[in-house]
């Protein structure tokens, strides 16, 4: 494909990805206004209807390293055409369900979807100009928060005024447009590590590793933190992760790179990219907690489920305004500054939430701030990833990046979720989580955004570039010619 055939298609390409990034994400936000009903509309127990949520996060975190490996190896558009048809079943499949099992079936399949926006990432290194790269590369990636942010309200004002199913019907219609719009927009780019072979035993390594520190973070709470089963699941972890990555080391083809990810550059990016999903997720969980108390608690804001939402809703449509503006700042100054920029503004927003808790106003006011860091941060990741790995693996690199965001978010459910359930008042025979505990939650997310700061700041800087897009695109150049328009 030739620079004026790049230039025009371009926008296309990038609005697609976007649109398919803030799809996945709505998919994951969807079932959080029914969490309260889900035990009457599937016939369940509280504790079983909660497997429709962390079925999601398991199934994502095994299958987006997965995707984004074979994305290298075989076409990153053929692996998002692939990722597209389970999110599109697993809607139909929870739309028609009457009960858990097939509930949990469907988003299962959903979560197989979820490689979609480090895939998406990756490919936007092969077709988007280099002046448009980086801010490119910004607001795909921070697609993931606006749609989280804006899933929200929606599902929760059709969740209020028509039928549950409508929400996966929905998200059905959603992801056949995705699907559309990749098959004809997307330009077909030649595999960067075409010819190597798919790592199996990696691939079944870090899923069993993962699926158990996973289960024993987001299930810990409910089986109790000192429990057999829990522990037994952190054994399992480690002993599969450290396995895992003793054959990484000695296979021919990782799944993972493990000598590229030890690079200081991609290793601290990552370990930074960890907390900002704390961090992140932390917000997410005390702020709609807080609109939605009882007055009668004296910090409780007593809104509605769709009310709170909506309060929170701008946070979503920040990020969408910033990530431009991230992305302009990291080709002036570098995706370091960004990155660090972002967490910066995510610990001030934490800290105006403190001060402005007591009012609806101000805690849309603190979410905004801390959305708008959220998308400053999560769209320079990606970027300093790529700037630091070969084209092989540029797929492969951003879906454990992306992984490392979501191993983030489950640490700050676990963490802050302990929290808020620890730190009680007795209000009507019932516990209800204490002011100080909503104020400790957001000190614990403020801290977090420091330590992910500090983590930033002594990320090594680009030498020898003009530009972060510059590095990202000479890797590309060579093969510009073979793409198929």
């Amino acid at each position: 494909m030739d620079a004026p055939q790049l230039e025009s298609r371009s926008g296309g390409v990038v609005a697609t990805l976007a649109l398919a990034g803030t799809t996945a994400a709505i998919m994951q936000t969807l079932v959080t206004p029914l969490i309260a009903e889900l035990p009457r509309i599937l016939n369940t127990t509280a504790s079983n209807a909660t497997w429709v949520i962390t079925t999601t996060l398991l199934v994502a975190a095994v299958c987006v390293p997965v995707v984004g490996r074979l994305g290298d190896l075989i076409g990153k558009r053929r692996m998002l055409l692939v990722c597209s048809l389970p999110l599109i079943a697993g809607s139909v499949v929870c739309a028609l369900s009457s009960s858990v099992v097939p509930m949990i079936i469907g988003r299962g399949l959903q979560g197989m979807g979820m490689g979609m926006v480090p895939l998406g990432i990756a490919l936007l290194r092969d077709v988007v100009p280099a002046r448009k790269l980086s801010s490119s590369i910004a607001l795909v990636s921070a697609s993931m928060g606006i749609g989280g942010g804006l899933g929200l309200p929606i599902a929760a004002a059709v969740a209020q005024y028509a039928n549950w199913r409508a929400l996966f019907w929905g998200s059905a219609v959603l992801a056949a447009i995705i699907a559309v719009l990749i098959w004809f927009l997307i330009p077909d780019v030649p595999a960067g590590a075409k010819g190597q072979r798919f790592d199996l035993p990696g691939a079944l390594g870090l899923g069993a590793g993962l699926v158990c520190l996973l289960l024993a973070i987001s299930k810990g709470a409910d089986w109790g933190w000192g429990s057999a089963t829990t522990f037994g699941l952190f054994v399992a972890a480690v002993v599969f992760l450290v396995g895992w990555g003793l054959w990484e080391l000695r296979t021919t083809d990782p799944l993972v790179d493990l000598r590229t990810t030890a690079r200081p550059r991609v290793l601290l990016t990552n370990l930074a990219s960890i907390f900002v999903g704390f961090a992140m997720y932390a917000s997410m969980l005390v702020m709609p907690q807080l609109l939605q108390f009882p007055e009668a608690t004296g910090y409780g804001l007593g809104q509605s489920i769709l009310a709170s939402g909506l309060w929170l809703a701008p946070g979503g449509l920040m990020m969408m305004v910033v990530s431009p503006l991230g992305g302009k700042l990291t080709n002036a100054h570098g995706p370091k500054l960004t990155l660090l920029s972002g967490v910066l503004v995510i610990a001030a927003g934490y800290g105006l939430s403190l001060a402005l808790m007591g009012s609806a106003w101000g805690i849309m006011l603190a979410m905004m701030v801390i959305s708008g860091g959220v998308g400053l941060a999560y769209g320079s990741m990606p970027a300093l990833i790529m700037s630091s790995v070969p084209q092989s693996e540029t797929a492969a690199a951003n879906s454990f990046n992306t992984l490392m965001r979501s191993l983030g978010t489950s640490m700050g459910a676990a963490v802050i979720g302990l929290v808020l359930s620890q730190m009680t008042i007795n209000a009507g025979g019932h516990a209800l989580t204490s002011e100080g505990g909503f104020r400790t939650g957001l000190i614990i997310g403020c801290g977090v955004a420091l330590l992910s700061a500090a983590i930033a700041a002594v990320i090594p800087a680009v030498r020898n570039i003009t530009g972060t897009t510059d590095k990202l695109r000479s890797a590309a150049e060579p093969e510009k010619s073979t793409v198929e328009a």
